[in-house]
């Protein structure tokens, strides 16, 4: 096996979603390029652990990596493929013989040494030779059939959408993502699937979308979200901060009196969704930071800590009891 997947992530086999979610968050923002600029070897670690949160996040995808390990991607985590291939490793041309032997290789892209075989799963197997590997003299025209690949997005990409040039099977294309897609998302391109045959169309290319987490926003259906540290002034007077947006910054005030997890809304800075036609907000969540204590600021410390009226806790134990 190329790489484990559940290293990768540093987890146990039987990791549940959570666990696995909480694992790769922790790795994209320890090696995410915007975090580490010019680092190749944090790149590629968080091109490593993308690609096995691609895998273990996703159920059926787990579930057949799980029994096939690296020849599950060779498979396209397709589940009648993976059918197929269950039974021929039992047919006794598999040197299955019922018996669960190893059997001879298998490949899984098409390619079959013996033609009974071949005729048997090519539709399953994306096969394109006839029974007894030739084709049909006098057929009309065929078709070409879908393909289909796994691209990863950036999530700003993903968001705001846009012209995207990917590199599918050693062809350069030009693509338009929607804007808002997300991990699971499917984009067809028509006419860019495999070639017909005797004059007939091509088919279609399936897109399957996986958007990287970002270092600094993160999404809740439309909207989208960004901690926002402010210092101890700015929390209890108020002022005018500059914030980030995902096309650009702006100037917003905050509050006299805000507290930390307070949101602030800006309307319609959110994700604008193609499918649905709903545009959501940008919710700034306020961060209190505090300055490093030490024995010179202790005096104005504890003046401020004269000035709350009561136990800040109170209404905590209130609403216990």
């Amino acid at each position: 096996m190329a790489s484990d997947f559940y290293k990768v992530l540093g987890v146990a086999k039987d990791a549940t979603a959570d666990q696995i979610k909480k694992a790769y968050r922790t790795l994209a923002k320890k090696h995410h390029p915007d975090m580490n600029p010019g680092n190749k070897a944090a790149e590629e670690k968080f091109k490593e652990a993308t690609a096995a949160f691609e895998v273990l996040s996703e159920p059926k995808k787990r579930a057949l990596y799980d029994e096939f390990g690296d020849d599950a991607a060779k498979m396209g985590y397709d589940e009648k493929k993976a059918a197929a291939y269950r039974q021929y490793a039992r047919s006794p041309r598999g040197g299955g013989g019922g018996n669960g032997g190893a059997g001879v290789p298998f490949d899984f892209g098409g390619g079959f040494g013996n033609a009974d075989f071949e005729s048997i799963l090519q539709e399953m197997m994306g096969g394109r030779a006839a029974a007894g590997g030739t084709r049909r003299r006098g057929a009309g025209p065929r078709a070409g059939g879908d393909m289909s690949a796994r691209i990863q997005l950036p999530f700003r990409d993903a968001v705001l959408g846009g012209e995207q040039n990917l590199s599918i099977d050693g062809r350069s294309l030009k693509v338009r993502i929607p804007s808002g897609v997300v991990t699971g998302d499917e984009v067809t391109v028509r006419g860019s699937g495999e070639p017909g045959e005797r004059g007939g169309p091509p088919g279609d290319l399936i897109l399957q979308i996986h958007v990287i987490d970002h270092a600094v926003f993160s999404r809740e259906g439309d909207d989208l979200l960004v901690d926002l540290p402010v210092t101890l002034k700015e929390a209890m007077f108020g002022g005018e901060v500059k914030v980030p947006t995902l096309n650009g910054s702006g100037m917003i005030t905050i509050p006299a009196g805000t507290q930390s997890g307070k949101k602030i809304r800006l309307k319609g800075k959110g994700v604008s969704n193609a499918r649905t036609g709903h545009t959501g907000d940008l919710y700034l969540v306020v961060q209190v930071k505090l300055p490093h204590g030490n024995e010179s600021l202790k005096a104005h410390v504890d003046a401020l800590e004269k000035a709350y009226p009561g136990d800040v806790r109170a209404e905590l134990w209130n609403k216990i009891n």
